[in-house]
């Protein structure tokens, strides 16, 4: 079963609507939550945005505060399993002032706005403000079924 060059991962990573970001928190104890994101360069961009919760001080970014290390996961899955494939990038994150607090900050939610308003007009209309994550991914890997 064929794998992906690191270019192919970070490819495919780019093109997927959502990732999932891989944390571990003070004990030990992974935390993985689903994330819209942007990407540019090798730096993977998400921030907090306003879909409920109860508060913008997330287990996600205290965990990142603690341990930087990272994982991102995409992938596509299809009933023809010919089809399937994951993309993960691997690096260190760090978390941002919101986007009115840092040019850039500002810079990356204007990203996301871009990436996802092909997909409708959240971000375009309330664009996040919260906190912003940068991760600096230092390798990419993937796979894929043919």
């Amino acid at each position: 079963m064929p794998g992906m060059t690191s270019g192919q991962a970070r490819e495919r990573f780019a093109r997927a609507r959502i990732a999932r970001l891989a944390t571990t928190d003070a004990t030990g104890h992974p935390h993985l939550v689903p994330v819209l994101f942007a990407l540019t360069g090798d730096t993977v961009v998400f921030a907090v945005d306003q879909k409920p919760k109860r508060t913008q001080q997330l287990k996600r970014l205290a965990n990142i505060r603690t341990h930087p290390g990272v994982c991102l996961l995409a992938d596509g899955y299809a009933e023809d399993w010919d089809r399937l494939w994951w993309a993960r990038g691997d690096g260190t994150a760090a978390v941002l002032p919101p986007a009115d607090r840092s040019p850039a900050s500002a810079r990356y939610v204007a990203l996301l706005v871009e990436k996802y308003r092909r997909h409708g007009e959240q971000y375009a209309a309330r664009p996040p403000d919260g906190p912003v994550v940068a991760v600096a991914v230092t390798r990419w890997s993937g796979w894929r079924a043919t």
